[in-house]
């Protein structure tokens, strides 16, 4: 292609980035949708509902980092695309079985696949876009996450109550496949990939790649990120349920006001992002906005109790832009400063402290409120760590723009 050509297609592949996200994360941002079907239907506690979004997530803890490997070596159309394939298919499976463990152990294979997405688009949209257009980018192509979820917030109950859970699992997998078939078909690299044959030295692979750990940037992403997914999935899991079962709202308002939420992380995700290619200082500025307005967010949610549908509203919406929309300057930060040779490996590890933080925060959010019966105390410790967060990571902040 020529230089006109390329311009135009790296427009192309953000949509298909896009679709693509939207599509691979369909049902794992959704499943909070389905959450007081599945309850009733298999008599679950908010603790099993906890372990069901930990078991799609546990996989990744080992899958991002060999993902972000992978990466760093193939073609990114083969790694998405097989990945999010292998979700979908999953997805599908779930049809032949009714056990609450067969989920379980479903959706941890789930999560093999899902580990491709998210540092495979990324790396795929990261190699396209010039810098000075890089946070737009990366914020539309990240957006595909909440808009999937938005998508699947209105669409898997009506699936659900109509057909049943596993209608609503096999129309999620159909959605996923689709992603998968997009993307296999019209991703391609903008420069032809030189392959050469080496010998692969394990050991000092993983020594060269854990150097990372101890530069405050990567310090900064994994401890902003792990509390930012944090306050993310516990709204995207249990909100709807605390809706529901404690706010005796119905579970068409109840999905309507994490509709609402998502979108706005729709918007934050391509505003925050944006901002950041217009930022004077490093784009981590964005991530400590977020992690400040979280936290204000969630301390109005405990303080008052609303019974005005119309503010809850604007609060989901708050808490949407930026406990959502937090993921576009975060990982536009990761593609500015790590170093390019071992961005997939950069983006994995970050990625997995997120998953870690999935794996043992949101069952113990469910735990909670099966043992005090509410959420107030999960929301307290999440507005102690993220105010922890925000101070330590500022620090550490000024230390790299000093440093750089």
């Amino acid at each position: 292609m020529d230089n006109t050509s390329l311009d135009k297609y790296k427009w192309a592949i953000l949509i298909v980035a896009t679709i693509t996200q939207a599509c691979a994360c369909f049902f794992v941002q959704g499943l909070g949708a389905i959450a007081p079907i599945l309850q009733e239907d298999l008599n679950l506690s908010s603790l099993q509902i906890g372990l069901l979004v930990s078991s799609a997530q546990l996989a990744p803890l080992a899958g991002l980092l060999i993902a972000g490997e992978l990466l760093d070596r193939y073609n990114e159309r083969y790694v998405v695309s097989i990945g999010v394939f292998l979700v979908g298919f999953t997805l599908l499976l779930t049809t032949f079985f009714n056990s609450y463990f067969s989920l379980l152990i479903l959706l941890f294979l789930l999560g093999f696949g899902y580990s491709s997405a998210q540092p495979g688009g990324a790396k795929a949209v990261s190699t396209w876009f010039p810098k000075n257009q890089l946070g737009l980018a990366m914020g539309i192509r990240q957006a595909g996450l909440p808009l999937g979820g938005a998508l699947a917030s209105l669409t898997l109950p009506f699936f659900a109550i109509r057909y049943g859970w596993h209608g609503a699992f096999i129309f999620a997998g159909c959605v996923t496949i689709f992603g998968a078939a997009l993307f296999f078909f019209f991703y391609k690299e903008k420069t032809e990939r030189k392959i050469v044959k080496k010998e692969i030295n394990l050991l000092s692979t993983i020594k060269s790649r854990l150097v990372m750990f101890k530069e405050p940037w990567m310090f900064n992403i994994m401890l902003s990120g792990a509390f930012l997914t944090s306050v993310q999935y516990s709204i995207v899991v249990y909100m709807i349920s605390y809706f529901y079962m404690d706010m005796k709202f119905t579970t068409e308002f109840s999905s309507l006001l994490l509709f609402i939420c998502l979108t706005f992380g729709v918007v934050g995700r391509i505003v925050l992002a944006s901002w950041s290619d217009r930022s004077k200082t490093n784009r981590y500025i964005q991530v400590l906005c977020c992690i400040g307005f979280s936290v204000l967010g969630l301390l109005v949610f405990l303080i008052f109790n609303f019974e005005n549908k119309y503010i809850l509203m604007a609060l989901m919406a708050w808490l949407g832009f930026f406990a959502v929309g937090w993921y576009g300057p975060w990982v536009s930060y990761i593609a500015d400063t790590a170093p390019k040779d071992k961005l997939g490996f950069a983006l994995g590890l970050a990625m997995t402290a997120n998953q870690l933080a999935v794996v043992l925060v949101v069952p113990l959010i469910g735990f909670s409120n099966d043992i005090f019966g509410g959420y107030i105390i999960s929301w307290g410790i999440l507005i102690a760590v993220g105010t922890l967060t925000f101070l330590n990571t500022l620090r550490r902040n000024r230390i790299v723009l000093e440093t750089s």
